[in-house]
């Protein structure tokens, strides 16, 4: 009987390890899989530029890596955060608690980007945001898991407010979206504008999705400014734009676009865009790579790609890669993987993401083709010149990213 029990205890405590190492090879993947939330305004003004196209682009890379991570099915989740950031925080904490989202992309819309970055790292979860601008991601509300990917407010104006003031573009004012990407865009023209000699004459603000800019470009055509910035981006930058030319401001004054996509001069139109020059990250027509992977994603999408649509495909991508080196999908193993990685793709040539969140890359100096120079629906742009990523963006001797001072 003494041995029976004996015989007894060492099967049941076999059965122990063996659960107990089951246990911890499947903890290397949490919840049996890797999923992905892509989070964009899929119905808004800003649709075109990400939303569905950011889906298109986020399954593509979970297809190229293969569809598992770690033996695990990578899973792929999407919502319409409709420009709101209460919805998308409601969303996140959903995808969160309920879903097991690992990771959440896109996030276009600065108001957005902060309140989902701040929740989701205080619940350990990564974010790599593609398409928002504020400097404050990985400046002052920088976070522990908050990856900015694409662009930002201090990179736009390094190449196009340059290229204007030293074109003799000496004098501004400023029609400006009225939340955090807009204002924070204007601050860092501002600031570029002046360093290089230049003044800032004055500014307007205009609520998001606004239809008639009249009177805020009256008010920019009586400051007689050398140059009308548009801080916003999207489906305002084209309407604010071809009422401009309907008002002939373009006569007088030079139209600036501080955040211009591919999209918006597909909206435009050559014959009104073209002489337009703007900063980008990404252009399909660069390499041979993106022409590629673009013909790819227009064959998916019906449309070539955005800098932040193409971005989405990389931070996942990428993403997905830091999983496989780190082993495991834990936050912490994985952000340390990303931030060891050179990011070379279809998107960037050796990028690299900084210890405050900021993914270090060059950017691009573009201008509009004439239609005389274009050989095709989507040949719109031409690259005058790259600024490279040192300055592009704000050094990390000069951030204010608490997470460098501990």
């Amino acid at each position: 009987m003494k041995g029976k029990k004996i015989l007894t205890a060492i099967c049941s405590l076999g059965m122990f390890f063996a659960t107990t190492a089951h246990a911890q090879d499947g903890d290397a993947v949490s919840d049996g899989y890797v999923k992905i939330g892509v989070l964009s305004d899929m119905s808004g003004v800003y649709k075109a530029l990400e939303g569905p196209g950011a889906v298109v682009a986020a399954q593509m890379a979970i297809d190229d890596f293969g569809g598992t991570v770690l033996d695990q099915p990578i899973k792929l989740i999407s919502a319409d955060h409709q420009e709101k950031a209460d919805r998308a925080s409601s969303i996140t904490r959903k995808w969160i608690d309920q879903e097991n989202v690992d990771m959440i992309t896109a996030l276009d819309n600065s108001s957005v980007g902060l309140a989902v970055q701040g929740l989701a790292s205080g619940k350990g979860v990564i974010t790599i945001n593609t398409g928002a601008g504020t400097t404050e991601l990985t400046e002052g509300q920088c976070s522990k898991y908050g990856i900015h990917y694409v662009y930002d407010t201090y990179s736009l104006p390094v190449g196009t407010a340059t290229a204007i003031v030293n074109n003799g573009g000496k004098s501004w004012f400023f029609i400006t979206a009225d939340y955090a990407f807009g204002h924070s865009l204007q601050e860092n023209t501002g600031m570029v504008v002046k360093d290089l000699g230049g003044e800032v004459l004055g500014s307007v603000d205009h609520p998001l999705s606004t239809t008639d800019f009249a009177s805020y470009l009256l008010q920019a055509q009586s400051s007689g400014a050398d140059v009308v910035a548009l801080a916003n981006a999207g489906q305002d930058t084209v309407n604010a734009i071809k009422q401009a030319h309907a008002f002939n401001i373009t006569a007088n004054q030079k139209l600036a676009g501080m955040l211009v996509f591919l999209t918006d001069v597909k909206a435009l139109g050559l014959e009104t865009a073209q002489g337009l020059q703007f900063t980008t990250a990404f252009y399909w027509d660069r390499t041979d790579e993106a022409r590629e992977w673009s013909q790819r994603f227009f064959d998916e999408h019906g449309a070539m790609p955005t800098m932040v649509q193409a971005g989405v495909y990389s931070a996942t991508l990428n993403y997905l890669k830091a999983v496989e080196n780190a082993g495991t999908d834990d936050a912490d193993a994985v952000r340390a993987a990303l931030g060891e990685l050179t990011i070379s793709d279809m998107f960037v040539e050796n990028g690299k993401i900084l210890p405050n969140g900021l993914m270090l890359h060059d950017m691009y100096l573009v201008e509009v083709k004439t239609p005389e120079e274009s050989e095709g629906d989507w040949d719109l742009l031409k690259v005058v010149t790259r600024i490279p990523a040192d300055e592009a963006f704000i050094p990390l001797s000069e951030s204010n990213c608490p997470l460098l001072q501990e």
